[in-house]
């Protein structure tokens, strides 16, 4: 799974099947909101995810003109997108308990050190 130091791409994902289509733009304003960790994503971050879940099929775009501004992209998820979605889905449960399990043992440690004086 790519990402995994920011998560980018299960977000993405996630946006994408929560509002049907989006714009860049409007992924990259919500993103921050729903990341999976305390980094700052950026946009080229954003642009090359969506470029890569695009080549392997999860994302689809199309180049969309409305009035008399310039032409922007829209990304809809695709079937296989969905799937994808779900792998990141069992993977981040994993990692979740894993992590848990981590924290607990770390703090059983800490305390059974403060019990012996350490």
């Amino acid at each position: 799974m790519g990402n995994l130091y920011r998560f980018v791409e299960p977000v993405v994902l996630l946006l994408l099947k929560k509002k049907g289509r989006s714009y860049g733009y409007d992924l990259s304003r919500d993103l921050q909101d729903h990341a999976l960790t305390d980094a700052e994503i950026e946009r080229a971050a954003l642009y090359r995810t969506l470029r890569n879940l695009e080549k392997n099929g999860n994302v689809i775009s199309d180049w969309e003109v409305e009035g008399a501004g310039p032409a922007r992209r829209v990304y809809r998820l695709t079937p296989e997108g969905e799937r994808h979605l779900q792998e990141w889905a069992t993977v981040l449960d994993h990692v979740s308990k894993s992590m848990a399990r981590f924290v607990r043992q770390a703090n059983t440690l800490d305390a059974r050190r403060a019990r012996m004086g350490q």
